[in-house]
């Protein structure tokens, strides 16, 4: 018997790692496939896939002697994690038996064989187990293996622009007199945050020579002040309010993209750090490019917490799609298995590979078109120690 197991893992028993002990190489015939014996009568069994599905090929002996096909009546029986039988017949071709299914992924099964030739009936068994182990629940608790079943999932298509936080032009005064006059006092300075209604300066009217107040429009902060006791105002700006409770973003946009964004389009945007995000939606999207040939798209944050402060640069994620697929997969639990992405499926205490066949994707999820079956559990987290527990065991891809 040949198979292949969970490796030297800490803390579990002889039996649960029993599997995992040193494999007997089974001896190979002149096709090079496995060499099986029954008295005088051997079957010789290759995976055939050169060209072609993977399939079975056998070759019968009598006292080491070719047997002709036909005088061979050949079933096979493969029995997979879970219990899952697929059945193969034979019928003869050339010098072999062919097998009228395709073996399909993982190549990991149970195989109890069942041949009648001379009026004798010859059944052979044999282990033949790849990407498989076994871990028992206390030892994959603390592996800290996470697992969940496959289903349905959203994938949302994503675009990543860039620009640049800039204030709400909603949001911003430009403040002067009302009457033209002297200046008679200013009570802020450039940077003092004001209340709506604050006074800001006094003015002595030139015509009534009334003093009366400037008061701030908003609350913010003052951005600019241009206003000096004893100056006249001359029909000037004499301070600039900005509140940043609430701030425009400018996205670029480049013409490959630009089909793809709407005034709708739901966007996630990150500080210059990527350590905040905020999510909005594009309100406006100019009409004009710029000179990189990018358009501009507007999006308007809520920043009430300040943490996007107009001027600074900006990652900007847009949601140009949403796809309601059937079965799906979280990226987390992916790894490589020969040359395929794989996952892991948990059937008790024990995990195999699931070969997997890919659609469309996002930062979570990707889309499975085939090799898991809707429901089946599979490992979201630190999948990698159960790759890795796999590759201690030694096994080796049948053919």
């Amino acid at each position: 018997v040949w198979a292949a197991g969970c490796g030297d893992l800490p803390d579990q028993s002889h039996e649960e790692n029993a599997h995992a002990e040193e494999h007997e190489e089974m001896p190979r015939g002149p096709h090079g496939g496995r060499y099986l014996t029954d008295g005088d009568f051997a079957l010789e069994l290759s995976i055939f896939e050169t060209g072609v599905p993977p399939e079975y090929r056998v070759w019968a002996y009598h006292k080491d002697l070719p047997v002709t096909p036909q005088d061979v009546d050949l079933k096979i029986t493969l029995t997979r994690l879970g219990g899952v039988q697929d059945l193969i017949r034979f019928a003869p071709q050339e010098d072999f038996l062919r097998g009228d299914i395709t073996v399909y992924e993982p190549h990991s099964f149970v195989v109890a064989i069942e041949a009648v030739h001379g009026g004798e009936t010859h059944s052979l068994r044999y282990d033949n187990f790849e990407g498989r182990t076994r871990i028992n629940a206390e030892m994959a608790e603390a592996f800290g293996l996470e697992t969940e079943l496959a289903g349905a999932a959203t994938i949302r298509e994503k675009i990543t622009v860039y620009g640049q936080v800039l204030p709400n032009q909603e949001r911003v005064r430009a403040v002067s007199a009302r009457f033209e006059g002297e200046i008679q006092s200013v009570e802020v300075a450039a940077g003092d945050r004001v209340r709506q209604g604050q006074a800001l300066a006094r003015v002595e009217s030139n015509e009534s020579l009334q003093s009366y107040a400037i008061n701030a429009p908003i609350s913010g902060v003052v951005t600019a002040r241009n206003a000096n006791p004893g100056e006249q105002t001359d029909g000037r700006t004499l301070f600039t309010i900005i509140d940043s409770s609430s701030v425009w973003v400018e996205l670029s946009v480049f013409p490959s993209d630009r089909t793809r964004v709407g005034t709708d389009t739901l966007v996630r945007v990150f500080d210059v750090d990527g350590n905040t995000s905020r999510d909005g939606v594009i309100t406006r999207i100019n009409t004009v490019a710029e000179s990189n040939q990018s358009v501009l798209a507007r999006v308007v944050l809520d920043n009430a917490d300040g943490a996007f402060v107009p001027g600074t640069f900006v990652t900007g994620e847009l949601q140009t799609a949403e796809h309601a697929v059937p079965l799906a997969v979280k990226r987390t639990g992916l790894q490589t298995f020969r040359d395929f992405t794989v996952v892991y499926a948990q059937i008790g205490d024990e995990y195999e590979v699931r070969m997997l066949e890919l659609g469309r994707q996002d930062d979570e999820w990707i889309e499975v078109l085939g090799g898991l079956e809707t429901g089946a559990r599979y490992v979201t987290t630190n999948s990698y120690l159960v790759k890795a527990d796999i590759e201690k065991a030694g096994a080796v891809h049948e053919h």
